[in-house]
Order: C-alpha cells, then structure tokens, then sequence
C-alpha cells in the first residue's frame, strides 16, 4: 500500500508514523522547508522560545507519551509563586497562585460569574463532541454566536468580559464570530472551559524543554519528507490518487491523507472536484487571528513584585500574557498574545508601531521596568504562506448543523487529518496527534479488506 501525507504537522507526521508501522509505503509532502507545521522554534537572546504551539496539558496523554518516547522533557509553566493580575474592568485584582481559571472578583460580579459558568457547563456536558449536531437543541445552539449569548446570561460587565477574553485566549477570535454550538463542543472535547483556561491541571501545565517544535522534528526522523514541496492538484479514482505539484512533480499512490487545516485544504484542486457539501464546508472554517509576541529583560524581575507573568485583561492590544523564562531564570521573557478583533487592528500597524503597542501593554501590567526590553520578537501567524491563521478553524453560526457530518468522513480514497478534526483535544497537539493516528488507523482498516478481497478472488481464479 502506498500512501501520499500532505503536510508535516503534528498530524501529518503521526499518520506517516502509523502507516508505516502498518506496513505502507510513505511519502510527506510538506510545502514548507521545515516540519511542524503550527509549531514553530524560535530564539530570543539565544534561548528557545515557541513561536507556534506551546503548551501540553494533565490530559494529553498522547503527547506525553510522545515526548518520553523520542528522548525529551517537559518542564512546569512558572505558577507555583506570585500572582495573577486580572482586570476585567477599572479594577486590577490580583489572584493567588492561579490554581482555577476564575478571577476574585466583587460579590455580584463573582456570582454573575458563577451562575454563568455554571449554566455553561451544563449546557457543554450536553454536547457530544463526535456529533455535536445530534444535540436535541442543535439548530437553537447553532443559531446563535456565543457573543448572544454572553449578553442574554452575563448580567455584569466584568461577567461579559471574562468570557470575552476567555473567547479569545481560547480561539484567537471574537465571541460574535462563533456559534454557541461551537463553543459548547470546544469545551467539552477539552474538558471542559475552566480546563482550557487553566495552568495547573488544566490545557496551560506543560512546556517541551527546548520548544515543541522538537517533537516534530524528532518525530520526522525516519520518514520520507520533501521539503518546499507544495501541492497543487489531487486526482482521485476508483484506482488510486496521483498528487501533484506546483512544480508539476506527480506521486501516485493508493490512499492520500490531507492533513491540513481545512480552509487550506479547500485551497487545492481536486480532480473530479470535492463533493458541493464538502468544498462549502471548507469556505466556512476560517482561522483564528493571533500573535505571539515575546519580550526579553535581564532578569524576570516581576516576580519580585510578587507577580507570576499571567496576566487576563479586557484592554489590549495585549490582553493575555505568560512567564515563559528558561527553568534557570537567567533572562526573563514575557509571552504576549494579540489575538482575535484586537489582532485585525494591530497587525495593520507597522513593525514599530506593533511593538510600541506590545510594550506598552506589557508596561500597563508590570511598570516601568517592562518599557526596556533587551529583545522582542511577534510571529504573526495570518501572514504566514501555508497557515493563514492560528490556533485553528472555528464553527460561525449554521455550520455544524449543516456540515458537520462531513467534516471527518474520507471522500472516496482522501482522507483528513489535523487538530481540527480531532474528537477529544480538539485544537491542540494533543488533539492533531490523535487525529493522525485516527486517520492512519481508517486507511489501514479501509484498504485491509479489499486486499483479503482481491487474495481471495486470485485464489478462486487459480
């Protein structure tokens, strides 16, 4: 059995692993000179930085097992001292430790928050995350952006504006840009929403030492992967698929695995072309719109202000930041997200402009000391080629009742895999790394049986 992957992400390099161990004959494809795809390492003064995806939560087993498995360590996100700061409003509070997701806030807010949560939650334990459109109420659910919904069950500002933050943290986009459905699957495939906004025990825990990106690069060893390899075209038949390049380079096979976000995936041609349901599907899954921005500093002096390096705000362009300083705390480095709405806006800015914005921010939160940054860094990940955006796809209202059956399922002998795809984690590398597997193990399970087929009629022929 031969089998074309296209594109090297997490997912990619998974299905490529899988299907080898299965026996098939492997080749990547990956339109990029590296392989991670979202992940991505960098360097700021020298030490590493993640400039894609970063973190490894209590649930991912998956990824922790990968990361032992290919000789590396995972290292604690600094929250075991000083505070959070948290300003939803005129108000700055600071939180202990950040062992839950939600702020002290004043009594009406923190019981608008409560209830709010609460009522969530109900309503994501109700989703199942592998056909949230079989939900009784789905077309209610789907109906709606999260953004309504936010307005009818948040009563107080400071209510609303965790949930906004908490959207945006969460997505890299704004609540009036999803379904409530969407959301409420989300939070269920991660657990839940306090798990995907916490540290300790929550999507936040873990770090790879020496950046995620190694884990691709290591998993990479072994596979055959052509590298600034982008693919134009994929024709599929009853017989086989032929994937071809920009540069007109063909690769025939019998199976081809997609792993690209879907937006992209929509992007190439298809001969005969997708099925109507399956090309609208992909002209409804934008990605997020995100940032990363990393500040250096001598030493991580917040922490002598009793300060922990997270930060939640309502004002940007800056709203969430991270202490993602080297476990020996020989520099300091602030990890600033622009995401969502406040992305759109800052991205149109210039370089110096960008960085005056992050700055700036970065002073709001910690003083003056933050304004003289000995090193600064973004990757903004829409401007990216082969990307367009990150973390990942999001649902906008009607799009899971109407489509979401035919999200998973193969067309004929393509099949997808990525983080989007993925039933539990849906979003992270957790999530992109099970979806690889998944998609291997549906090729192998497709193809075995016609091959006892084809043995079993050249036998009765003899």
């Amino acid at each position: 059995m031969k089998v074309v992957v296209v594109g090297a992400g997490l997912a990619g390099l998974a299905a490529g692993h899988e299907l080898r161990r299965a026996g098939a004959e492997v080749v990547v494809l990956e339109a990029r000179d590296r392989v991670g795809g979202r992940l991505e390492g960098g360097e700021i003064e020298g030490f590493p930085i993640d400039l894609g995806g970063t973190w490894i939560g209590e649930g991912h087993t998956r990824m922790h097992a990968l990361v032992e498995e290919l000789g590396l360590e995972t290292v604690r996100t600094w929250n075991d001292a000083g505070k959070v700061l948290v300003q939803l409003g005129r108000r700055r509070v600071l939180v202990e430790g950040a062992k839950g997701a939600v702020p002290r806030l004043n009594p009406v807010a923190l019981a608008d928050l409560a209830q709010g949560l609460a009522r969530f939650g109900r309503l994501a334990r109700a989703v199942d995350p592998d056909q949230p459109w079989g939900h009784p109420r789905a077309e209610l659910l789907d109906g709606q952006t999260f953004e309504t919904w936010i307005r009818r069950n948040l009563r107080t500002p400071s209510g609303r504006a965790y949930f906004r933050v908490a959207t945006e943290a969460v997505f890299s986009a704004d609540a009036s840009d999803l379904s409530l459905l969407h959301a409420l699957f989300y939070a269920v495939s991660n657990t839940d929403l306090e798990t995907l906004l916490a540290v300790d025990r929550g999507a936040q825990q873990d770090r790879v030492v020496g950046g995620a990106a190694v884990v691709a690069d290591r998993l990479a060893v072994g596979l055959d992967v052509r590298f600034s390899t982008p693919v134009a075209m994929i024709a599929h038949g009853d017989t086989g698929v032929t994937v071809t390049t920009h540069a007109g380079e063909g690769f025939a096979a019998d199976r081809v695995v997609v792993a690209l976000p879907p937006t992209l995936a929509g992007r190439l041609r298809y001969d005969p072309p997708l099925p109507a349901w399956r090309d609208q599907l992909t002209q409804k899954l934008p990605a997020g719109t995100v940032a990363k921005t990393f500040a250096a500093y001598p030493t991580p002096f917040w922490r002598e202000q009793g300060l922990n390096g997270q930060v939640a705000c309502a004002a940007g362009p800056v709203k969430v930041t991270f202490d993602v300083s080297p476990a020996s705390a020989e520099i300091g480095i602030l990890l600033g997200f622009v995401e969502g709405g406040e992305a759109r806006r800052w991205q149109r800015l210039t370089e110096a402009e960008r960085r005056e914005a992050v700055v700036d921010s970065f002073v709001r939160f910690f003083g003056p000391q933050a304004a003289r940054p000995v090193a600064y860094v973004e990757k903004d990940w829409t401007s990216e080629e082969f990307t367009r955006g990150c973390y990942g796809a999001h649902f906008a209202p009607g799009v899971w009742t109407s489509y979401g059956d035919v999200l998973r399922p193969p067309v004929g002998r393509i099949h997808w895999a990525g983080a989007e795809y993925a039933v539990e984690w849906n979003g992270y590398m957790e999530g992109a790394v099970r979806s690889g597997i998944a998609t291997a193990q549906e090729v192998v399970d497709t193809v075995r049986p016609a091959q006892r087929r084809k043995r079993s009629q050249t036998s009765v022929t003899r």
